[in-house]
């Protein structure tokens, strides 16, 4: 997977553009800044204080979820229904659809900051490890979560993986998987497809999972695997990371009507509702 200066090297944080530099006022918590965007929860976080807000939470000793919000997720999330609740009661909202950094430009004049989901879990890991934290991986394949668990010994040394368990499990497993997350009670418990629910199985167990950060990434094992890469940071920062997607599945190019409902809803909010 490469070394951790390689890593860095392409994590490099992608609030650079002199459009998403400007630091928030810090109002709720220091570093954070939550703001309502479409009636759904949006958290600003400049990459510099990301690692006091982590921080912070892990000195609650409470459960913390952490969201990476696409357009696609928060136009799920102004439905009402469990994938809402689930945004609402987040502890971190991060967004990683650039329509969205715009559009709460567009609404509230802020200047939010955008991370690629890579890179995000990529600082999360290092700020974990800074302090010798601990993480459990769950979701993906044998093959690949074996990899991952490989590579991220490899990269991050100092962070303690405390256990591993594929998904695609059996209906009756998940207790036996809820009861050794909670006994090893990671600092971060990272899991990615295969989870049936996805998020919403974070959501569903949230109280019996025990204490501190869980993040849900979809595609996070098949890249740390090396099994597939990230779009690139051309594509990503140009807002064009969706055009690879469709190359996959041509059908997401049917997102274009959903998008078009976004920005015919922001002038609408802009217009109408104060």
């Amino acid at each position: 997977m490469g070394t951790k200066k390689n890593l860095a090297e392409e994590s490099e944080q992608l609030d650079s553009s002199p459009e998403e530099t400007q630091e928030p006022k810090k109002d709720q918590g220091e570093g954070r800044q939550r703001v309502e965007f479409l009636k759904v929860p949006v958290d600003i976080v400049s990459p510099d204080q990301l690692s006091d807000v982590i921080y912070d939470f892990l000195k609650e000793k409470k459960e913390h979820n952490i969201v990476l919000l696409s357009l696609w997720d928060l136009l799920r999330a102004r439905r009402s229904g469990e994938y809402r609740s689930y945004i609402v009661r987040a502890s971190l909202v991060i967004p990683i659809s650039k329509s969205i950094i715009g559009g709460i430009k567009f609404l509230t004049g802020k200047k939010a900051h955008r991370y690629m989901p890579f890179d995000f879990i990529v600082s999360l890991l290092t700020t974990l490890e800074n302090r010798e934290f601990t993480c459990y991986i769950l979701g993906a394949r044998r093959k690949i979560i074996l990899k991952t668990e490989q590579n991220i010994r490899q990269t991050f040394p100092r962070l303690r993986l405390v256990g591993r368990f594929p998904g695609y499990f059996k209906k009756h497993e998940e207790a036996t998987i809820i009861k050794a997350i909670k006994k090893a009670s990671p600092s971060l418990l990272l899991a990615g497809k295969g989870i049936r629910g996805g998020e919403k199985w974070i959501a569903r167990n949230n109280t019996i999972l025990g204490e501190g950060l869980r993040l849900w990434c979809s595609d996070i094992f098949d890249v740390f695997a090396e099994k597939k890469k990230h779009p690139s940071r051309a594509a990503f920062n140009s807002g064009l990371e969706w055009v690879g997607y469709c190359f996959h599945n041509p059908f997401k190019l049917f997102r274009i009507f959903p998008y078009m409902g976004y920005k015919f809803l922001l002038l609408f909010y802009k217009l109408f509702v104060k």
